[in-house]
């Protein structure tokens, strides 16, 4: 007795731990919350699956259990055999027509929600037009622009509630733009756009990671996705006019993902005193075309502006001279 009740208590012990974790915000089994309209259908497809599995999990182990306990050797010599079935159709139809049921309603809930996962809702009078945002991902940046042409680095910002159309592209390798709150995992690969789109429901900083390796920092390559109001939208996009703005983020987002801009860490060498960033022309060539491109990966620098127009290149040279030159002149 006391054995079944030590086995039923590590059960339940068990059986909590995994609830715990799957119901654990942003974190163990379960997917993030979901603010938009596309993220919720694939989190009900999620929960959907994950009902089966558990039901099925438990039934499984459950019978596992009870079978061990009441069909255990109780003394019976190891060379003795219990008792033996040989086939039964009734049982045999009943688990093989389960399954297939379980996969039928999974296949009729995701195709039912695949429309509402994959296409946006048609833009309304109310809501305004759909926003068109260019990605550019970069090792290891991710660059937006807007409709208006305006640029920023890492952190896309867009008004609430209203629709955006993210065209999705790489500049170098494969890399997979994921923001789990919003929408699904989408690759952008050389040569092959591909789009997403999403609806943030409520104001506030959503966060993800490239999800596929691209490189040494692939771990840095974050984003962020910030909802606010029109107004405050508006506003942020006329402050990116500003080339220091730009330049700011070039320098702190694409710069210092590899190079220590404080004299310590990062994989590429220290540039915040390097001489380079005095020369515009040859700065210039080193971002848009890379360094020793066939050298090994301690020598090699990708070309980090590829696909930068003239005005963004302006923007980080401002900036240098502005922010950085004083900076290590008086340091110096």
């Amino acid at each position: 007795m006391r054995r079944k009740l030590l086995a039923l208590a590590l059960v339940g012990v068990a059986v909590l731990a995994t609830a715990g974790l799957a119901l654990a915000a942003d974190g163990g089994f379960a997917p993030q919350h979901a603010h938009s309209p596309n993220a919720h259908r694939i989190n009900d497809a999620y929960w959907l699956v994950m009902g089966f599995t558990a039901a099925i999990f438990v039934l499984v182990e459950g019978l596992l259990i009870a079978f061990i306990v009441k069909y255990r050797a109780r003394g019976r010599a190891r060379t003795e055999e219990g008792a033996q079935v040989h086939g039964h159709s009734r049982i045999e139809i009943v688990w093989t027509s389960i399954p297939i049921v379980i996969i039928t309603i999974i296949f009729g809930f995701v195709f039912y929600k695949l429309p509402g996962i994959s296409s946006a809702p048609k833009a309304s009078a109310s809501s305004g037009q759909d926003i068109q945002i260019k990605l550019d991902a970069h090792t290891f940046y991710w660059q937006f622009t807007y409709p208006n042409g305006a640029v920023s680095i890492n952190d896309l910002h867009v008004p609430v509630n209203r629709v955006v159309q993210v065209n999705i592209h790489s500049q170098d390798v494969d890399h997979s733009w994921w923001i789990p709150a919003l929408q699904g995992k989408f690759d952008a690969i050389p040569g092959n756009p591909t789009k997403t789109w999403f609806k943030a429901d409520q104001t506030g900083t959503y966060r993800g990671q490239c999800g596929e390796f691209c490189g040494v920092y692939h771990a840095t390559m974050r984003a962020s996705v910030v909802a606010q109001s029109q107004s405050e939208y508006e506003s942020y996009l006329a402050s990116l006019a500003n080339p220091l703005e730009l330049g700011g983020q070039e320098w702190t987002g694409a710069c210092a993902q590899c190079h220590a801009l404080d004299g310590s860490g990062g994989y590429g060498p220290a540039i915040k005193n390097n001489s380079i960033l005095t020369q515009a022309q040859g700065l210039r060539t080193l971002i848009t075309q890379g360094l020793n491109q066939r050298a090994p990966v301690a020598n090699y620098m990708p070309p980090v502006a590829r696909g930068w127009t003239d005005a963004q290149v302006s923007a980080l040279l401002a900036y240098l001279k502005a922010r950085v030159y004083k900076e290590s002149a008086s340091g110096g």
